[in-house]
């Protein structure tokens, strides 16, 4: 697996490279290192903004040779701040943003440093789309490389579920493609264990059949949230695969999009999507809008990517942010107590608590079959208190803490891992419960140096531990 490389000095980098080398001293450093979460702070030796895959391999081949730390940055979107690092090596892939749609084939080919609005405005012309996250902005590979999980997963699970094949760089600064029938066991790995074993410069994806959905929020009283969650659970658990709808609590920004009266307003809600038509989307609704008064109904179609970019201009680059996730089975008393205790107290405008089903589709895989181990859970919730003020960064993490504590005695052990800040190496080897052990034998194959670890890090097997696992094997 590895090759014997000389090392590179910087010269020799930036030579070999395309893309354009930053540095400290460079006068757009400062906002090349920008992290979508403000909260963290961190100043990289060097920012690479790679344009093609010989350029990553460069890279890499220059951070392993001269012993430095790397960090890859997709789209950026992570709330822990993983796209980038304290004196080392950012390999950005933000101009690589290519998106190959083949119509016959159903299929999209789509480049590292993509976001999900690429691949939602190059896919929907064709009455398609790849099954991602609720945010435009999001990055492609983040997200899928976690799992990926969002407004089609009930219909067509989550985004590894329709992930066809990717070419990625290993840290021996060689590229391969994995895919079920070509390194089998990485495209194994890849699907839900992180950037863990690579960079990835290109995802090809299966695309699903999604042009105009009927979509939207409904509202109710806090006060009513104990019975909406309840009568939620029972209709999710249940419904149609057709038809997607996440839980929540929020406080209703003041934007045109909802009635004035509602401006401020915390309240709690469920966000529809249903790839049904109209009337068929309607009747499957209509017990929702009795469980109690609405305060709003506001579903109604609307093309695919209008839904994908519905919270954009609410969660913009460079807020605060704090996370804390798990993934839950079901609803008990005294966990709707904590929820609308914790719920009712959101403690700014952006703050909110999700809860995604992931059931349906994604039931029908087997918790072997990906890294993703919690295939039999109802829902994924993440509690993120978000802010653009420095000065309630403190408020916003232990509200989150807080609420997290709270409900986490009635969640399963793990979380899941795109919705993860950095929580140690016990949480991470919950989240992935009897696919750990796995995920270390691969990484010690593709990875046995660990030079891929600034993610939620999968500690290769020690060498001699490495090779008693393969001769087991």
């Amino acid at each position: 697996m590895w090759r014997e490389r000389g090392r590179m000095n910087l010269v020799d980098l930036k030579t070999a490279l395309r893309g354009e080398v930053i540095q400290p001293s460079d006068t757009n450093y400062d906002d090349a290192r920008k992290l979508y979460n403000a909260m963290i702070d961190k100043r990289p030796a060097l920012i690479v903004r790679c344009v093609d895959a010989a350029d990553v391999i460069a890279c890499v081949n220059y951070a392993r040779t001269n012993g430095i730390l790397l960090a890859i940055r997709g789209g950026g979107h992570n709330g822990p701040g993983l796209g980038g690092c304290d004196n080392g090596l950012v390999i950005d892939l933000s101009r690589m943003r290519s998106v190959r749609v083949d119509p016959d084939s159903k299929t999209a080919q789509v480049a590292g440093g993509c976001i999900w609005g690429d691949v939602d405005h190059a896919t929907h012309p064709f009455g398609m789309a790849v099954p991602s996250g609720i945010i435009s902005t999001t990055g492609v590979g983040g997200l899928t490389l976690g799992g990926g999980i969002g407004h089609l997963a009930r219909k067509y699970g989550l985004t590894i579920d329709n992930l066809v094949a990717v070419d990625i760089v290993l840290a021996d600064g060689s590229m391969v493609k994995a895919s079920e029938s070509q390194h089998e066991d990485l495209f194994w790995a890849v699907r839900g264990g992180g950037g863990n074993f690579g960079v990835v410069t290109s995802f090809t994806f299966r695309l699903c059949p999604v042009h105009t959905v009927m979509a939207g929020p409904m509202f109710w009283a806090l006060e009513d949230a104990p019975e909406v969650m309840r009568r939620y659970e029972d209709l999710i658990t249940d419904a149609p695969e057709d038809l997607n709808g996440f839980f929540n609590f929020i406080t209703v920004p003041p934007v045109p999009l909802f009635p004035e009266e509602l401006y401020m307003r915390k309240v709690c809600g469920v966000v529809w999507c249903s790839l049904a038509d109209p009337e068929t989307t309607r009747k499957w609704l209509q017990p929702a809008q009795n469980w109690a008064e609405p305060l709003l109904v506001g579903v109604g179609p609307m093309p695919f990517p209008a839904l994908q970019s519905f919270f954009d201009g609410l969660y913009t680059p460079g807020l605060q942010w704090y996370w804390k996730a798990d993934f839950v089975n079901g609803f008990s008393e005294q966990s709707i107590a904590e929820h609308v205790k914790h719920g009712s107290q959101l403690p700014t405008m952006h703050s909110t608590m999700h809860m995604y089903p992931i059931n349906g589709a994604v039931h029908r895989v087997s918790p072997s079959a990906t890294p993703f181990t919690y295939r039999n859970s109802k829902w994924a919730e993440v509690i993120v208190g978000v802010d653009p003020a420095p000065e309630n960064a403190l408020k916003i993490t232990q509200w989150a803490r807080d609420y997290w504590q709270a409900v986490h005695p009635y969640s399963a052990p793990g979380g899941y891992v795109n919705f993860m800040m950095n929580e140690g190496a016990a949480r991470i080897e919950a989240t992935y419960g009897e696919n750990y052990a796995k995920l270390q034998q691969i990484k010690s194959k593709y990875d046995p140096e660990n030079l891929f670890c600034v993610n939620q890090n999968i500690v290769p097997l020690a060498k001699g531990e490495a090779g008693l696992e393969s001769k087991a094997a």
